[in-house]
């Protein structure tokens, strides 16, 4: 906004000179563009949007009062802050004109009337000033409407009386193929999203954009309905950008208008009218349509709040002398402050934003500076999110190719429990009409879109599962497997294709990953996904259920066309990453041989490996170092129902040689315990 400073200095005694009041308003929040240089400098300040009360002198005079200790209010401040108001008369102005409101995005709207208006120019300090906003003389009545909405920020409009269909003002929305011809000469059809002020019979302008041709002021006018009225910002902003018009007056509704302005802003034309032409031409009074006074804003403020979110003491009186200057009305509450925000800052909504005005008026470039206290922490990807990078990492070492795909999908064969799903209530199309609750479908269907040889493929992504009160959000890790492991070359003869084991490996993988001790299980209860006899839980340490992996059921992979030895995988992830991980602990190594001892077992099948490996752990207590598998047998020599199971012990003290006599009876201790197990040696 541009405007002379002599402007300013009609509000304001200040000894300052025209780039410090530039400078002390950039400090404020308004930031100096530019300084036309003169006998009258001109300031250009930028206004932020949400701050309206600043796209007017008296605004910005208020911020200079406030800024500067040593600036005094003029009479005309004083009177501004008092709206101009004069000698109670009794109201005339309802015998020459009528008004109401038919639209809520109208909040007030008054009118004074003006009789036998001479035709002429406004005075020439009045044009000089204009000019310098940037704004062209358009004679007498619009050069005193342009002043007082740079002035005092409340946009005014003036019409000829005698134009106005039963001298009525309606404010309502315009109707389906209603017309009018702006004053840019422009006829614009309208719709009913607009607002417009009419008369008795048809609109005569766009409210708070701009006026009608048919109801101008021209020389031939004597008598004016001028308007002062206060509109929803979002209501001009819509009929501005569906007209395509931009004016002095839609900027300023945009960005909100003091609805106590309205009456004020007349007032003032009034002055100016009467300075201009010598004599007083206005009928006394308004006509006013004022259907809701809003009620104050308060807000609470606590002064400890104020000093910890400043970093500085700040005094309940300082606190109190900063929001008085600028308007706001404090009172003592219980162990706080109420605030009342004045009309003419809707911006302030909560505590922080009273904060905020304290800070700014105290000058942020007086705040103390300090040193950052506190321990320092890395940067980077931190927590669960690390987590999820280094398990993305490691399956791409394990040779998989990573998919993203979408949340929002349609029912699927590989559904686990439909039921659980949640619909989304109004779908674009039923392939988008639930949120997942697990990525293996996107997965199945990746795979039959790239087809399904030799195809190793993950997704970690989001699904939705359904919790107590709401459908809960959490990472998850999916996996598909299908054919061989490694592309033919003359290193691997052997073509080894994906299986329950190669997927159980990855799973180990995983866990040796993170530094857990995950435990692959047997089923409870069968995921009707896969393989009844094909499949297994993965189980925290802290018992934990994370997921599960399995060969698919074979009725799934028909009706998915997927091949019958298809592998798939899923864990929570954050279930995984809350688990139990061990830390990292740095141990001497031992300087002493190791020992091995290799035991062949006769267990029955039905007797899972994770109970096997247990029972040897216990057995042999500390001094396993290393435990593996590395046979499965079943044949001649092993009984119907049972497997010999050959693994081996890897035994180490760190004190002395093992003996052979302690290799035996650590041996003997690991018999015993598989004795439970129905177990023997062969």
């Amino acid at each position: 906004m541009k405007f002379a400073t002599s402007m300013l200095r009609d509000y304001v005694r200040t000894a300052l000179d025209a780039e410090a009041l530039g400078d002390l308003l950039t400090m404020s929040g308004f930031e100096l563009e530019g300084i036309e240089d003169g006998a009258d400098p001109v300031l250009d300040i930028k206004v932020v949007s949400n701050r309206g009360d600043g796209l007017s002198v008296f605004g910005l005079a208020r911020e200079v009062l406030a800024k500067d200790a040593n600036a005094e209010p003029t009479d005309l401040y004083l009177r501004a802050a008092g709206r101009f108001s004069g000698p109670v008369e009794p109201n005339q102005a309802g015998n020459y004109a009528g008004v109401s409101i038919e639209t809520p995005n109208c909040r007030r709207y008054a009118a004074a009337i003006f009789k036998d208006v001479p035709h002429g120019q406004a005075p020439e300090w009045v044009r000089t000033r204009l000019e310098a906003a940037g704004m062209r003389s358009l004679g007498l009545v619009v050069d005193l409407t342009n002043y007082v909405m740079l002035e005092i920020g409340q946009p005014l409009h003036a019409f000829d009386l005698n134009t106005l269909a039963q001298r009525r003002i309606v404010v309502r929305q315009a109707c389906e193929g209603e017309k009018l011809t702006t004053l840019d000469g422009v006829e614009r059809n309208l719709n009913p999203g607009m607002m417009m002020i009419c008369d008795a019979e048809r609109p005569v302008a766009v409210a708070g954009v701009m006026g009608g041709l048919e109801t101008e002021v021209t020389d031939q006018t004597r008598d004016i309905l001028l308007e002062s009225a206060n509109f929803v910002n979002t209501s001009v902003r819509a009929t501005r950008k569906a007209l395509g018009l931009n004016t002095e007056a839609s900027y300023r509704f945009e960005r909100s208008v003091d609805p106590e302005l309205v009456v004020a802003a007349l007032n003032r034309f009034s002055e100016l009218l009467r300075e201009s032409i010598g004599r007083d031409c206005r009928v006394p009074g308004v006509v006013e349509a004022y259907p809701g006074k809003p009620e104050p804003v308060t807000v609470r403020l606590r002064m400890d709040r104020v000093r910890r979110m400043l970093n500085m003491p700040v005094e309940e009186d300082e606190a109190r002398a900063y929001l008085g200057r600028l308007g706001f009305g404090v009172a003592q509450a219980e162990g706080s402050l109420e605030v009342t925000v004045p009309t003419w800052r809707p911006d302030i909504v909560r505590e922080d934003d009273v904060i905020e005005e304290i800070g700014r008026i105290h000058g942020y470039e007086n705040i103390p500076e300090y040193l950052p206290v506190g321990q320092a922490t890395p940067g980077g990807v931190r927590g669960i999110y690390a987590f999820i990078d280094q398990i993305r990492e490691e399956m791409v070492r394990l040779g998989f190719a990573q998919i993203v795909s979408h949340t929002l999908r349609d029912q699927h064969p590989l559904d686990f429990a439909p039921h659980w799903r949640a619909k989304v209530r109004n779908p674009h199309s039923p392939e988008i009409a639930y949120l997942r609750d697990s990525v293996l479908p996107s997965l199945a269907d990746a795979a039959k879109r790239n087809g399904t040889r030799n195809l190793h493929l993950f997704e970690i992504g989001k699904v939705f599962v359904r919790g107590e009160i709401q459908y809960d959000e959490s990472p998850e890790l999916g996996i598909i497997s299908i054919g061989e492991l490694e592309p033919p070359s003359w290193l691997h003869k052997d073509k080894a294709e994906a299986n329950f084991y190669t997927m159980k490996g990855t799973m180990e993988e995983l866990a040796s990953l993170v530094r857990t001790d995950l435990e692959i299980l047997p089923v409870v209860i069968p995921d009707p996904r896969f393989h009844p006899t094909r499949q297994a839980a993965l189980v925290t340490t802290d018992r934990v259920l994370i997921g599960g992996f399995g060969v698919i059921h074979p009725d799934v992979a028909e009706k998915l066309d997927l091949p019958p030895t298809t592998v798939m995988a899923e864990i929570d992830l954050l279930a995984f990453y809350r688990g139990d991980h061990d830390h990292v602990t740095l141990k001497p190594f031992s300087r002493l041989p190791a020992v091995r001892r290799d035991l062949a077992i006769l267990v029955a099948k039905s007797v899972p490996y994770a109970s096997v490996e247990t029972a040897i752990r216990k057995g042999a207590g500390d001094m396993l170092e290393r435990l593996w598998l590395f046979d499965v047998y079943e044949g001649p020599g092993v009984p119907e129902g049972s497997h010999s199971l050959a693994v081996a012990l890897q035994l180490r003290r760190f004190d002395k040689t093992f003996t052979d006599e302690e290799a035996n009876q650590v041996r003997d201790s690991v018999v015993a315990e598989l004795s439970a197990l129905g177990a023997t040696l062969r």
